[in-house]
């Protein structure tokens, strides 16, 4: 059982959606506005958060904002407003997934349901990437869902670690952005592909200068990770 954090303050959608998703099988706590939606998002430890962007008191863009500074729990972002505007700034955010309402329950419960499975430890992983990878001063940690820079760990976001883990396991290849939707999001995943740019932003921002590798943008096509050489440490060749 999931536990599901819902700020949504119209009381019709609040109760509709918390039906529905007890009826799925998830553990529900709701509240009607920002303040008590962070509230409990923090303290009720739970495995998503379903949150409103337009929220009385604190809306859910600062909510958001909230979170992110503090943990990296899986936010989708509920909204009536279809303005590219507001799906980017919900991505850029940290937003893991965003839903424009009107929008159907089994939408809402697949999209709940490809969140859910990218943060479950017990699924297995890629078998074509191995569990560390490690070059220079970068660690990745694929069983720990850890990444560090000489021993001092990188705080990432859940698609940040997937993206970032998807292009260090498959360097020196480009990838196209659906190619990287497809197997970071999900075959599932409906939104933007705006999403791709604003998370490889991030990465970019984390480890710019810090780490022992560069993303690039290939023209036309989509991104690639390169890894660079390390140098030899001077004496390494004496006997």
């Amino acid at each position: 059982m999931s536990r599901i954090v819902l700020v949504e303050d119209d009381e019709g959608i609040s109760e509709t959606l918390r039906f529905n998703l007890e009826a799925a099988g998830h553990h529900v706590q709701a509240a009607r506005d920002g303040v008590s939606g962070l509230r409990l998002a923090r303290t009720g430890a739970p495995d998503l958060v379903l949150l409103d962007l337009m929220l009385p008191g604190m809306d859910g863009i600062e909510v958001c904002r909230q979170l992110r500074r503090s943990g990296t729990t899986p936010v989708i972002m509920l909204t009536a407003r279809d303005a590219e505007v507001d799906r980017v700034l919900g991505l850029e955010l940290g937003a893991d997934d965003y839903i424009t309402k009107p929008f159907s329950i089994r939408e809402v419960l697949a999209r709940i349901a490809a969140v859910l499975r990218r943060i479950d430890s017990s699924a297995p992983g890629p078998p074509s990437l191995p569990e560390l990878d490690a070059f220079g001063n970068f660690v990745l940690d694929r069983a720990a869902r850890r990444a560090t820079i000489d021993g001092r760990e990188v705080r990432l976001a859940l698609r940040e670690f997937e993206l970032l883990s998807f292009l260090v396991g498959h360097s020196g290849r480009a990838h196209t952005r659906d190619s990287l939707i497809q197997n970071v999001w999900g075959p599932e995943f409906s939104g933007d592909q705006k999403t791709v740019d604003v998370h490889i932003r991030w990465l970019r921002e984390k480890f710019m200068h810090r780490a022992p590798f560069e993303i690039s943008t290939v023209r036309g096509i989509g991104y690639r990770l390169d890894r660079m050489p390390v140098p030899e440490l001077e004496g390494s060749d004496t006997a």
